[in-house]
C-alpha cells in the first residue's frame, strides 16, 4: 500500500512538473522580456498568422501582440512595469504558437534605467520612477539610413553631446540634402518601387531596433517619425494604401513598443503629405494608441497647418514655429491653448544653408532655447552646415560642427538645478521674462540688450497663491552667461519688501551689477 501511494505521488509530481510553466531568465523592470517561438513559414506569416500573449502579475494584466521576425520565428516582446514574478500564456490560431505558458522574474532596474517618459505636472515630463525629464533634443532624420560607418560616427558624436532626445524617421528620406539609397528597405521587393507591402523585411526593423537600443544605452529617447512627405513617390512609402498603412503601424508598434525609450511621432509635417487626409492621421493615432500597451508618448508634427491637439491620443504638442520662440511671451501662447506639454521640435536650424529655415546663427538658436525654457516649454536643436559630401547632421548625422551644443549642455545643467515640477511662466501676461517656481526658483531673461545693472524685483504670479512671496524672504542670485557658459555669484543676499500690488523689491533697494552684453539670465533661489 505504501509502495502504491509512493508511485501515485511520483506520477502526480511528474505531471505537475510537466504542466508547470517554463521559467525564463530574469529581466529588469522596464527592460524587455523577448519570447521567441518557432512557427510556420509557409504562406504569408505577416498576414496569415496572429499571436498574442497575456502577461499577468497579481491584479495587473497586459495583452501584447506578437509579430513575425522571419525564418520561422515569432516574437512577443513585453516591458514589465513592476518587479516580481510574471506569468504568461499565448493565444493563436496556429497550434505551435497557442497556449504556450511560462513565468519569469523581474528585478529592480539597473542604474540609469528610469523607465519610459510620461507627461507630468500638466506641461512637463518625468520618467516612470518619478525622475524629471527635461528634453534637450536634436534632429537627425535619416541617420539610420546611412552606411554603418556613418551610423557609428553619429553614435560617437551623441555620446558626448547634451541631447537626451532625437527625432528620426523610420522610412528613408529623399530630399535635396539627403538623396542616398538606404542599405535596407522596410518591405520585400526590388527598389525603388517594386514592393510587396504585405511582407515586411525583418532585417530592416532589426537594424532599427539595434539603433534604438544603442540610443537607450546613451540615455537618449528615440522620437520615431512614422510617416513623412519626403519621398514624393520615389519609393512610394508616402502613398501606400490604407490597409498597408495600418498593417505597417501595427507591425512597428508590436516590434518596438517594449523599448522604454521609444516615442511615437505620427508624421513630420503631416499636412505636406498630400496623398493623406486629416482623417487618415486621426485613424493612425487611434491605431498606435490602441496597439501600444504601454501608451508611450505620441505626437504629430506640423508644416503650415496645425493638427487638432485636443485629440485624446496626442500626449504633447510637437510644433514647428521658429518665430514663436523668439521671445517667451509668444512661446507660452501655444502652451495655454493646447493645455499639454509643448516641444518646439523645429525652431529653424543652426547652419548656412541657402534656405531661411537652415541658417540661424548659433547665438540665435541658443537664445530661442532659453526663451522656450522660460515660457515653460521645450525646444529641439538641429544643425544644417553645408558639407562637400552632403553629410549634414540634420539629415544624415555624423559629426557636429556648430557652436550651440556646448551652450545647450550648459542649459541642461541649469535645468538640472530647477525644481522637479519644472519651469513655469511666473507672470506671462505682463512680465514674460520670468520663469520658474514662484517663491522658490526664478530664471530671469535680461534680453538681447542687457544694461549695466538690474534692479532686484520679483513679480507676483497672478496664477498662483499670493502667499508665494512675503516680506522678509531671503534670496540669493547668480548671473548666468548663456554664451560664455559661466556662473557668477552675486555677493550678499536680497531680502523682500513689497512695493506695490504686483512687485517685491529688495528691502535695501539693491541692484545687480551686470557685464553689459547680451545672453544674460539671472538665477534667483530662495535661501530659507
Amino acid at each position: 500500500m505504501n509502495r502504491l501511494c509512493s508511485l501515485v505521488l511520483l506520477v502526480i509530481g511528474l505531471l505537475s512538473v510537466l504542466e508547470a510553466p517554463a521559467a525564463a531568465e530574469p529581466v529588469e523592470q522596464w527592460g524587455v522580456f523577448d519570447l521567441a517561438l518557432p512557427g510556420p513559414k509557409s504562406g504569408n506569416p505577416f498576414v496569415d498568422v496572429r499571436v498574442t500573449c497575456c502577461f499577468e502579475q497579481g491584479d495587473v494584466q497586459r495583452d501584447v501582440t506578437g509579430f513575425y521576425d522571419g525564418d520561422g520565428i515569432y516574437r512577443v516582446r513585453f516591458m514589465p512595469e513592476r518587479t516580481g514574478t510574471w506569468r504568461y500564456r499565448t493565444s493563436s490560431g496556429v497550434n505551435e504558437l497557442n497556449d504556450r505558458t511560462g513565468e519569469f522574474d523581474v528585478q529592480k532596474p539597473t542604474p540609469g534605467n528610469h523607465g519610459p517618459v510620461r507627461v507630468a505636472h500638466k506641461h512637463h515630463f518625468e520618467f516612470a520612477d518619478g525622475t524629471p525629464f527635461r528634453p534637450i533634443g536634436t534632429t537627425c532624420y535619416a541617420w539610420t539610413h546611412q552606411t554603418d560607418e556613418m551610423q557609428q560616427q553619429t553614435l560617437k558624436t551623441l555620446a558626448t553631446a547634451p541631447f537626451n532626445k532625437i527625432r528620426m524617421c523610420v522610412f528613408p528620406k529623399r530630399y535635396k540634402w539627403s538623396t542616398n539609397e538606404p542599405p535596407l528597405y522596410p518591405f520585400e521587393g526590388t527598389p525603388p518601387r517594386d514592393w510587396d507591402r504585405s511582407r515586411f523585411n525583418p532585417a530592416f526593423f532589426q537594424a532599427l531596433e539595434r539603433r534604438v537600443l544603442d540610443l537607450q544605452k546613451l540615455g537618449i529617447e528615440a522620437d520615431l517619425i512614422l510617416f513623412h512627405p519626403y519621398d514624393e513617390g520615389h519609393w512610394g512609402f508616402d502613398r501606400m494604401t490604407a490597409d498597408d498603412d495600418d498593417r505597417y503601424l501595427r507591425y512597428i508598434v508590436a516590434r518596438l513598443a517594449a523599448y522604454r525609450n521609444v516615442w511615437w511621432s505620427l508624421a513630420n509635417e503631416w499636412d505636406f503629405m498630400k496623398e493623406k487626409r486629416e482623417a487618415d492621421f486621426e485613424r493612425f493615432g487611434r491605431i498606435v494608441q490602441k496597439s501600444d500597451p504601454y501608451r508611450h508618448l505620441l505626437s504629430i508634427h506640423n508644416g503650415k497647418e496645425m493638427p487638432n491637439h485636443t485629440h485624446e491620443w496626442i500626449t504633447h504638442a510637437s510644433i514647428q514655429n521658429g518665430s514663436a520662440v523668439e521671445d517667451a511671451a509668444r512661446a507660452v501662447l501655444y502652451r495655454d491653448a493646447i493645455r499639454k506639454p509643448v516641444i518646439y521640435d523645429e525652431i529653424k536650424y543652426e547652419g548656412d544653408l541657402p534656405k531661411r529655415w537652415g541658417n540661424l546663427s548659433a547665438e540665435e538658436l541658443v537664445q530661442r532655447f532659453w526663451q522656450a525654457t522660460i515660457a515653460g516649454t521645450y525646444a529641439t536643436h538641429g544643425e544644417t552646415y553645408q558639407h562637400p559630401e552632403n553629410k549634414i547632421w540634420w539629415a544624415a548625422g555624423g559629426e557636429l560642427h556648430g557652436q550651440s551644443p556646448a551652450r545647450l549642455a550648459f542649459l541642461k545643467r541649469v535645468l538640472d538645478s530647477a525644481p522637479r515640477e519644472g519651469i513655469e511662466p511666473i507672470d506671462k501676461w505682463q512680465n514674460s521674462q520670468y520663469g520658474g517656481q514662484g517663491g522658490r526658483f526664478y530664471l530671469v531673461d535680461l534680453g538681447k540688450e542687457a544694461g549695466r545693472s538690474w534692479k532686484f524685483r520679483l513679480p507676483k504670479s497672478p496664477q498662483a497663491d499670493d502667499k508665494q512671496l512675503a516680506d522678509g524672504m531671503r534670496f540669493q542670485a547668480e548671473i548666468l552667461d548663456t554664451w560664455n557658459m559661466t556662473i557668477t555669484d552675486v555677493p550678499g543676499e536680497f531680502t523682500l519688501k513689497r512695493v506695490s500690488e504686483y512687485f517685491w523689491d529688495d528691502a535695501n533697494d539693491r541692484a545687480i551689477e551686470l557685464p553689459g552684453h547680451p545672453g544674460l539670465v539671472l538665477r534667483i533661489r530662495r535661501m530659507d
